[in-house]
């Protein structure tokens, strides 16, 4: 192939992907937290792994069509293309991560289209670790970089530490897991990480145990000491009622405990107006008006506010935010849950409890001030720095945690001086292999221990109360991607081994420690803008989205524990007093004096960022961009929205030409309904080529003429290689935007420059057209009910509109109605609903066989019998037939979807096309007997 006088093989990813199965892969990893890298250490707005793994095999293996030597036919090249996509289905699985076999088949794969070279893989935008992870993971050269120093730590823990220690034995003089030369890869370093965590936390507990008590349980259950999961408090300011002005009263979003049926616990304040004072004590079960008020704890209602629980007065947000600022916002310890012998026990608040929580305070606390998204509203209450996000007894516990990170450093260097027999005295920074780097590596695996444990440990945590059928569980400081305040917050106990305790981090982080580590990999802190690796890479990359998640804000949450930690083992990432922020490319209008100045920072920001990108990346391979969608922005604008067509100028204009957009998803409840769910995606896959330097000038004619040419036929390829109806839009757009980004400009009638917005108005008016024209060449009858149906949906309307309607396609109302599609009576015609279809029909007997009937019937099947008896349905309709069917999906999907703002009929279009490879699959191992036909008749 050839784009702007460069030549170059069509990589798959250019072709065609198995989108249905990357999908659904990805949205299962979600489910999936034990051993998943993401556990190593939170990061925001991760891309799946499996979506990762899937785009760099796609993007780097050539498409059959670029060989038309090895595939002369239409039919050879589709059957290479389903071998390539069953390679890509496997290695898409959860299961296979680590399968060696899998991964080899896709290495090999690599290998054989890149001329036998592994070429390197480069991220600027490295952020979580998701790209250079799987680059390594596929046996390619890795490389990452980001301006977050939080990011660049989680880099060079998930793909720089492990290879440096591969298959290494644990150095610790305890008991091994197994025996000498049984470790693979990570697994050494990771019971490492676990064996010196135990240690921290045994010496933790020798040191503010006793901070941290038992409780007495009552005799009602079972009486003796239980140790404490969590203490939960309520934040309280003076009553604003004159009477009660010194008096506290509570602030609670709740007072619910658990919701499990036939567990309900909730806190119950007791109100003695006498005493001036407020108690709380613990009930059980209670009426659903009981339940429902302690839902809603002390608050006033939406916005309202909060109720004074002594006078029943108002409390005005107002009112709480000058007691924040005044210092008179304290809290009080509302409950206690203890872990009981069969599950959570539910406490009366200790007063001795709440003194010894109160009577301890912290050598040491964290005064970076929050910015941003992390002042969004906490600052109002005078919670200005981070140490103002923690109760004293926390700061205690995370500062004794933080200084024993550092003691494991001195007491793990002798074993590790007898495991290296190397005099490598290197520190971790300088390229050490020995047993000083070694003991940074513990230390950098163990301070994610601590900053996970903070994440844990803040009076940001909250108390889930669970639902009628799961059970309850702390929610950690970023369950939502922003610090927000909260009224009622957990304190979790960091010496339990329940949800939020130390035990709990440590598992998830040393789980995290990748244990497939096999190819070296390299992660720096560069700003995007600046990246010069000195050699050409492929480059995959996950950008910020323009004012989607404020990274650097929220990254200073664990940037004052991490460089606490390890502020001496890597000086130059943690040299600042918090992260970078100036720099960011995010449109943050506080930074930058406005929303049109963010804007213009950004777009100018990206822009260069994204031209170093195609100054490093090599002709021979294209790049791939993800870009993440505003759910806002979906719904407000769609897929020409403004932000997406500016990210799209800023590609082009860095000088890219955009050759494919794959629609990524990752919210996915299983494949019949949520592959069937017709939002646009959570975000898109761009794939680029550099522009060459003789791209033409073409007028806005000639742009739609090209357009009008080239894009039936690549949608049709899209159809083929099966993306759904609701996916098609995004999709199309990378054709689309392959003609328009191919030109150095499309000039409109005015001369002045087509803007990308208006490029993708034109190539959804294209799709639109193509999508209409597909009922074109279908049976007359087909064709009436298609119109028929775009007009009124299966409401009535009146005979003579349908008799016209027929005429123009030269049959009848009555054809039809014969056809088993209408119903028409009393001068009224409406087309029949799936459920009132024959349930005798067979189509090898109608001997008045439509594509609407077999659409209909497929789907029927489908939703009621599951897919085999839909797959035995299409084996009957035949193969001319049945790819008529999908054509019909494809239209009626758009008709609902877009003109009748029908979601639960489009669905129905969306899901059917969602399993069609499945039941196309399953209709080729079925053989139709006489006897079979006669039992699913009787049936």
């Amino acid at each position: 192939m050839q784009s702007g006088g460069i030549e170059y093989k069509k990589k798959l990813i250019e072709v065609a992907i198995p989108l249905e199965a990357i999908n659904a892969a990805s949205a299962r990893e979600k489910s999936i937290r034990h051993g998943h890298p993401s556990t190593l250490h939170l990061w925001w707005a991760r891309r799946p792994l499996a979506a990762c793994r899937a785009v760099l095999f796609a993007q780097l293996v050539d498409d059959p069509s670029s060989h038309p030597d090895k595939f002369p036919t239409d039919e050879a090249v589709e059957a290479e293309r389903k071998r390539l996509f069953a390679i890509i289905e496997d290695l898409v699985k959860w299961e296979n991560s680590t399968n060696e076999e899998v991964l080899t088949r896709a290495r090999n794969e690599i290998m054989r289209s890149c001329d036998g070279k592994l070429p390197p893989v480069y991220d600027p935008f490295s952020g979580g670790g998701s790209i250079p992870l799987e680059a390594q993971r596929l046996g390619l050269p890795a490389y990452g970089s980001d301006l977050n120093p939080v990011a660049v730590m989680i880099g060079k823990a998930m793909i720089e530490i492990p290879p440096k220690f591969k298959d290494m034995s644990p150095i610790h003089p305890g008991e091994k897991e197994r025996g000498f030369g049984e470790y693979k890869n990570a697994e050494g370093l990771a019971e490492d990480v676990r064996y010196y965590g135990a240690w921290m936390r045994e010496e933790a507990y020798k040191r503010i145990g006793h901070l941290f008590p038992k409780i007495d349980l009552p005799e009602a259950q079972g009486g003796g000491e239980a140790t404490v999961i969590a203490w939960i408090w309520a934040r309280t300011v003076p009553s604003p009622d004159p009477a009660y002005a010194d008096v506290h009263v509570p602030l609670a979003s709740t007072f619910l405990l658990s919701a499990k049926k036939g567990q309900e616990a909730w806190v119950e304040p007791v109100v003695s107006k006498a005493d001036k004072k407020i108690s709380f004590r613990i009930r059980f079960g209670g009426t659903k008006e009981e339940i429902e008020k302690a839902k809603s704890g002390s608050a006033a209602g939406k916005r309202l506010g909060f109720i004074c629980q002594l006078s029943r007065a108002p409390i005005s947000y107002d009112y709480i935010r000058k007691s924040g600022q005044d210092g008179t916002l304290k809290d009080v310890l509302i409950a206690v849950v203890a872990e009981g012998p069969r599950g959570r026990i539910f406490l009366d608040p200790s007063l001795e409890h709440e003194k010894l929580a109160r009577s301890v305070k912290a050598d040491w606390r964290p005064d970076t001030k929050l910015h941003g998204k992390t002042r969004v509203n906490v600052s109002n209450y005078g919670l200005d720095t981070y140490g103002d996000l923690f109760l004293s007894r926390q700061l205690v516990a995370l500062n004794t945690f933080s200084d024993l990170v550092q003691e494991v450093q001195t007491i793990a260097m002798k074993p590790a001086q007898d495991a290296f027999k190397n005099n490598d005295s290197k520190r971790l920074r300088e390229g050490g292999l020995g047993a000083a780097a070694y003991t940074d590596a513990l230390a950098t695996y163990l301070a994610f221990v601590v900053s996970s444990q903070a994440d844990r440990m803040s009076t940001i945590c909250t108390w889930d109360a669970g639902g009628p059928t799961w059970g309850t569980k702390t929610r950690n400081t970023f369950s939502r991607q922003a610090i927000a305040m909260t009224w009622d917050f957990t304190e979790t106990n960091p010496f339990s081994t329940q949800s939020g305790s130390f035990h709990n981090s440590l598992d998830y982080t040393s789980k995290g420690v990748i244990s497939n580590a096999s190819n070296i990999g390299s992660v720096n802190q560069i700003d995007a803008r600046h990246i010069n690796p000195g050699f050409d890479c492929v480059i995959s990359t996950d950008p910020p989205y323009y004012d989607n998640i404020g990274y650097a804000d929220l990254s200073d949450f664990f940037y004052v524990w991490l460089k606490k930690i390890c502020g001496e083992t890597y000086p130059d990432i943690f040299g600042l007093i918090a992260t970078p922020k100036t720099d960011e490319l995010i449109a943050a209008p506080y930074r930058h004096g406005g929303k049109s100045e963010a804007e213009e920072y950004f777009l100018s920001g990206m822009t260069e960022a994204i031209s170093r990108m195609a100054a490093v990346s090599p002709d021979g391979f294209p790049a791939t961009i993800y870009y993440a969608f505003k759910q806002s922005e979906i719904k407000a604008e769609g897929i020409s929205s403004t932000g997406w067509a500016t990210f799209l100028q800023a590609v082009i204009n860095a000088g890219f030409s955009v050759v494919g957009t794959w629609p990524v998803r990752t919210e996915l409840a299983n494949r019949m309904i949520a592959s069937g769910t017709n939002a646009l995606a959570n975000s898109v896959v761009l794939v680029c080529r550099k522009k060459g330097a003789t791209a033409d000038t073409i007028t806005r004619a000639e742009f739609l003429r090209t357009l009008k040419r080239e894009l039936p036929p690549a949608i049709s390829e899209l159809q083929a290689a099966n993306v759904s109806p609701a996916d098609m839009p995004q999709s199309a757009i990378g054709p689309g935007m392959g003609v328009f980004s191919r030109y150095a400009v499309v000039l409109e009638a005015d001369d002045t420059p087509m803007s990308v917005k208006t490029a993708l108005q034109l190539i959804n008016a294209q799709l639109d057209e193509f999508l209409n024209d597909l009922h074109g060449d279908l049976d007359p009858d087909t064709r009436f009910a298609a119109t028929w149906f775009e007009q009124h949906g299966l409401g009535k309307s009146e005979y003579g509109a349908a008799d016209n309607l027929a005429r123009a396609r030269g049959i009848s109302v009555e054809s039809v109605k014969h056809a088993g599609i209408i119903e028409s009576s009393a001068g009224k015609v409406r087309i029949l609903k799936r459920d009132e279809l024959d349930p005798d029909w067979d189509p090898e007997t109608d001997d008045h066989l439509t594509v609407w009937e077999a659409c209909q019937y497929l789907i029927r099947a489908l939703e009621n019998d599951g897919e085999y008896a839909a797959a035995e349905l299409l084996k009957k309709l035949g193969g001319d037939k049945a790819e008529m069917v999908k054509d019909l999906a494809y239209y009626l999907y758009d008709v609902c979807a877009n003109k009748r703002q029908d979601a639960k009929e489009a669905t129905a279009y969306n899901g059917l096309i969602a399993v069609w490879p499945e039941l196309t699959r399953q209709a080729a191992t079925i053989t139709l007997t006489d006897k079979n036909r006669q039992a699913r008749m009787d049936l």
